[in-house]
């Protein structure tokens, strides 16, 4: 009999550990999961403010890494940025605001394109990290930008307008009740980023709790990387 999709359901991957050093010495511990079977496209996640609990297996993250590989052949990279704490360990260093965080976003992406030769990276980004990858995600050979609640804290209009000029696309999932920026401020404030996808999700708040706003989430980033293999499952 097929079983509902649950929070704890962990579908079959390879799944490995990764260190990502860092050009000011540090290592980053994270983790590579990878399909069985052929790969649809790579994702590189860029984690909420660790301040606040953000890391790594933040629940959206670990549950993209235990379900899309199989789901969708969507290779999933996780990483904790410095000083960040996960059950796998603390990568070294200490939080910085956002500003040390560039080497290790930088040191992420030559990562997965030198070393493990990904040739269709796309960054996703939630809460800071998206911050994250508005302002250091600027490598010309990733793909697209997601989005997930973005607050738009640090991210100034010069960032804004390197995107604006780049032109690649950016889809942005805003929650109706998000704690930072709900959907008429995020219109305004992305009016000029014509090439930015807003979908504004009701009843979602910032953290996008419940399995109805996984699936959600979910389906929202395979609709960007891999839209053939939707609709994603709910039973097993």
């Amino acid at each position: 009999m097929p079983e509902l999709i649950r929070p704890s359901t962990v579908l079959p991957a390879n799944r490995s550990a990764i260190t990502i050093k860092t050009s000011d010495g540090l290592n980053l511990i994270g983790e590579l999961t990878t399909p069985l079977s052929e790969i649809t496209g790579s994702l590189l996640m860029l984690h909420p403010n660790p301040s606040g609990g953000g890391m790594m297996d933040s629940h959206i993250y670990k549950k993209a890494a235990n379900r899309l590989p199989a789901m969708a052949g969507i290779q999933i990279i996780r990483f904790n940025t410095r000083g960040t704490v996960s059950e796998a360990g603390k990568s070294d260093g200490e939080y910085d605001h956002g500003k040390g965080e560039k080497l290790d976003v930088l040191a992420a992406l030559d990562y997965c394109f030198e070393q493990l030769k990904i040739k269709d990276l796309y960054v996703i980004g939630w809460s800071f990290g998206t911050e994250l990858a508005l302002q250091y995600a600027r490598d010309k050979r990733i793909k697209e930008l997601i989005l997930l609640s973005p607050p738009m804290l640090s991210t100034t209009q010069d960032d804004l307008d390197f995107w604006i000029k780049d032109g690649r696309v950016i889809t942005a999932l805003i929650p109706e009740l998000d704690d930072y920026l709900k959907p008429e401020a995020a219109k305004l404030k992305f009016s000029k980023v014509k090439n930015l996808k807003q979908i504004d999700v009701t009843g979602a708040k910032h953290l996008w709790v419940g399995e109805p706003m996984v699936h959600l989430v979910l389906s929202e980033i395979v609709k960007v990387i891999a839209p053939s293999r939707l609709p994603l499952p709910q039973e097993i």
